[in-house]
């Protein structure tokens, strides 16, 4: 699996890249800053890009806009951006175009090594990786949402998971329940919050990112 990665910290960039590489991925490029970022994805076109949002020239939101400007020239290019915290801005920009295979992740998360190599296989394979803290924001700022409030609190916990991007079988081996009984929580779920229903795992993570996110169509 071929990577690029892009980290202005020399330290972190050279770890984050021997890392990768003892767990099988390819990093055929590891730069530093925006600019290079967009040559790299648009040479390269690799299978997932690993972007800090803040690169130079700018040190604003300058990783993340690059690699939207690269997907915009390679639909569907999958997206891992990782975060020093939590920016709704950058989430509601990274769910923009709503074509999946994106992550946003703390840079904590960087350390636990098995959580954060899921999370790039996740974004790689076309699925969605969202930082829990990422998650528990956005509920936080829609908490009195009339729909929102109209969740049980074992839905709630069933939603926390799957907008994390998880499956109905990871969510049942969490909470320890069945994958039928996950079923109709979020069946009950979408109901309540009026989205339409789908049997993509993916499509209902964005679909449920966008109504946190106020992004819904």
């Amino acid at each position: 699996m071929r990577v690029v990665l892009a980290e202005d910290l020399y330290l972190l960039r050279d770890g984050l890249t021997h890392l990768l590489q003892a767990h099988g991925f390819e990093v055929v490029a590891a730069v530093e800053s925006g600019p290079e970022l967009v040559a790299a994805l648009v040479g390269h076109r690799p299978d997932v890009a690993i972007v800090d949002v803040r690169l130079p020239p700018t040190f604003t939101d300058e990783g993340l806009q690059a690699a939207l400007q690269a997907r915009a020239r390679i639909p569907g290019l999958p997206i891992l951006v990782l975060s020093q915290h939590v920016e709704q801005l950058y989430a509601r920009e990274l769910l923009a175009d709503g074509t999946g295979a994106v992550g946003y992740l703390l840079k904590d998360r960087v350390f636990n090594a098995a959580q954060f190599v899921d999370a790039v296989r996740r974004v790689a394979a076309g699925g969605t990786a969202m930082d829990p803290e990422v998650i528990a924001k956005l509920l936080a700022s829609n908490a009195r949402s009339e729909p929102l409030g109209r969740l049980t609190p074992r839905e709630r916990e069933v939603l926390e998971l799957m907008a994390e991007g998880r499956s109905n079988a990871a969510i049942g081996a969490r909470l320890h329940l069945s994958e039928s009984a996950v079923g109709k929580h979020t069946a009950n779920i979408f109901a309540k919050l009026g989205l339409a229903p789908s049997d993509d795992d993916n499509r209902r993570v964005l679909a449920v990112l966008a109504h946190l996110n106020g992004t819904r169509p």
